[in-house]
């Protein structure tokens, strides 16, 4: 048997008017038959159907800020941060405690027999607080910023890290509206340096006093903290709209 004829512009009904050009183009589709016909082609029910547009997804923009949308590969606008009158954040972080190093919290240097081993000076309460004002600031945390594989930051004091968000801060147009934060560690003593860790914290960040909290709790001898091989520090932080 013959190939059945495709329909052309000759073969459609007179009923079905043609595309004018400012009407997008139809497809047209063949209804495939569910059983053998013999009809002709050109009697065979049509469908028309208008042309799917691809979906376009808005995606974050890019580190080069113009965004490329993965659908259709071109692409959007640029998108901006959203200006909010305070952002949150909150900072974690932990350190083994070693024989053979100093332990210094807050930049103050804590007398131990056992200090933090990290690549910097290892000072878990302003690692802590560093997190926590770019985690406000929705930027990268403190290990992508100041990665411990590069030799430049090795044994650098962490008040450094500090100045650098205090400088992205206020670059932003924020400044501390308070920060609350908990050392926890088995020993020593926190206690007896309590106050001049806070001072110096507030002097680090350009804060006042008043609006700098600092707690510190043992881990009642339960697991690498409450065994005295560990220290962490929790901060939780409000950043205000200049």
């Amino acid at each position: 048997m013959a190939a059945p004829l495709l329909p052309t512009a000759s073969l459609l009904p007179s009923s079905i008017p043609l595309p004018s050009p400012s009407i997008p183009p139809f497809h047209l589709h063949l209804h495939k038959p569910h059983t053998f016909s013999t009809q002709p082609a050109s009697r065979r029910p049509l469908r028309l159907c208008r042309p799917v547009p691809r979906p376009t997804r808005v995606v974050a923009a890019s580190s080069s800020d113009l965004a490329v949308d993965p659908v259709v590969g071109a692409p959007t606008a640029p998108l901006q941060p959203k200006v909010l009158p305070f952002r949150v954040g909150h900072g974690f972080d932990l350190h083994r405690l070693e024989p053979g190093y100093p332990l210094i919290i807050g930049g103050i240097d804590i007398p131990h027999d056992r200090g933090c081993e990290a690549h910097s000076d290892g000072d878990v309460l302003l690692h802590c607080v560093v997190d926590a004002i770019l985690g406000a600031l929705g930027l990268p945390d403190i290990g992508q910023i100041f990665p411990d594989n590069d030799p430049k930051w090795k044994g650098a004091p962490s008040s450094v890290f500090v100045a650098e968000a205090v400088r992205l801060m206020h670059e932003a147009g924020y400044e501390i509206g308070n920060l609350d934060a908990t050392l926890i560690l088995q020993r020593p003593k926190i206690s007896p340096h309590k106050e001049n860790i806070r001072t110096n914290l507030a002097k680090l960040l350009g804060a006042d006093l008043s609006v700098v909290n600092l707690k510190a709790k043992t881990h009642e001898k339960v697991d690498s903290l409450g065994e005295n091989r560990s220290i962490a520090a929790h901060t939780v932080i409000l950043l205000m709209k200049k």
